[in-house]
């Protein structure tokens, strides 16, 4: 079972403060977990219903703990039934630049929704690395590690000062705007970096000198603008094709 004190304390990881105290976040779902643990990221702490325990067998340590289907929905943050919780530890990564790969720039995502998803949409095209700005929301969000659908287990998010990281990068930067390029035109690139602008407001005035080339995708009907995680899939299926 668990505990009041463990799920006081998993209650209280929602907090950004604390996540980053403990060093830890939380995963939940059997499809979100599964994805942690198949990257070999070992859990602090699991919480499972007896079946699922029974159904993953090769999940062993003493990490893990039996539970009911009502004890992980009061002590988690889904609203419906759920078979497992994971505490993970955090992951920090390094920089590391390919010239083969592509490198996503967000510019003060504040939606969980669309950092999760632009997280899920940059591991299915293979962009293994995002730069976000520190007004970013977090990554161990829990709304944000929902949406990625355990895509977070392998993408590395950095949170950094963007204009000094465009300071000093020699890579071509793209910057998604109302008033670019079609990038229906744009010859494929091996490399480079597409900046994402904010919900509202878009790129920032101090990143826009460091912005190779503007581009964006034609409109046809009226409305005003696109969600920025669908924004993001659009570009990202232009600059992979062929």
């Amino acid at each position: 079972m668990i505990s009041k004190i463990e799920a006081k304390y998993i209650q209280s990881l929602h907090a950004k403060k604390n996540r980053d105290k403990e060093g830890v976040f939380v995963a939940e779902g059997e499809k979100v977990v599964q994805e942690f643990l198949k990257e070999k990221i070992i859990p602090v702490k699991l919480f499972a219903t007896e079946k699922w325990a029974l159904e993953n067998k090769t999940i062993q340590g003493n990490f893990m703990k039996i539970a009911s289907e009502d004890e992980l929905q009061k002590a988690g943050f889904l609203k419906t039934p759920n078979q497992v919780l994971a505490i993970f530890p955090q992951q920090h990564h390094l920089f590391i630049p390919s010239k083969n790969k592509w490198i996503l720039m967000l510019d003060e995502i504040q939606d969980p929704g669309n950092m999760g998803n632009m997280i899920r949409t940059a591991d299915w095209f293979g962009w293994n690395h995002i730069i976000a700005s520190k007004d970013c929301v977090d990554q161990y969000n829990p709304k944000v590690v929902q949406a990625s659908m355990g895509s977070l287990s392998r993408i590395r998010v950095q949170y950094e000062a963007l204009d000094h990281f465009l300071r000093e990068t020699d890579l071509p930067v793209l910057g998604a705007t109302l008033s670019g390029e079609n990038i229906i035109t744009l010859p494929k690139e091996k490399t480079g970096i597409l900046i994402i602008g904010n919900e509202g407001k878009g790129i920032h005035e101090n990143l826009k000198p460091f912005i190779s080339k503007q581009i964006t995708i034609p409109r046809i009907g009226k409305a005003e603008s696109l969600n920025a995680a669908t924004a993001f899939a659009i570009i990202a299926s232009h600059l992979m094709k062929g």
